[in-house]
């Protein structure tokens, strides 16, 4: 059994539910919007576009906004694009290493189907 299983399936579970009530052809914000729907009915708390500082040498130089934070555990990344590129993956990995999480879903919703991946800190 996978750390977190549970939790990231009942995740997984209500973005299927965005997708084939959508399907594909919008933008990110609105499967942002539709998926918190879906998250408050499975009565999960989540943070949308929670801001994260970037430290270097203990300065702050930026900050990542999180498109979802589910249980203050898993990092939740949305995209409506083409394909998942190796790009999308590092900015995932950022996103967990800067706000000290292990686990990250990401999810295409531009696809027929679904697109899910997981994501662990390295």
């Amino acid at each position: 059994m996978l750390e977190h299983e549970e939790l990231t399936e009942r995740i997984i579970r209500a973005a299927i539910a965005v997708h084939r009530q959508l399907g594909p052809g919008f933008l990110e914000s609105i499967y942002e919007a539709a998926l918190s729907i879906e998250l408050r009915k499975q009565e999960l708390q989540f943070d949308r576009q929670r801001r994260l500082p970037i430290l270097y040498d203990g300065v702050e130089i930026g900050y990542h906004r999180l498109d979802l934070l589910v249980e203050e555990t898993i990092v939740v990344e949305l995209k409506a694009v083409k394909s998942i590129e190796s790009i999308h993956f590092a900015v995932v990995r950022s996103y967990l290493k800067a706000s000290g999480r292990k686990h990250g879903l990401l999810f295409n919703f531009s696809a027929p189907k679904l697109i899910v991946k997981r994501v662990l800190s390295t």
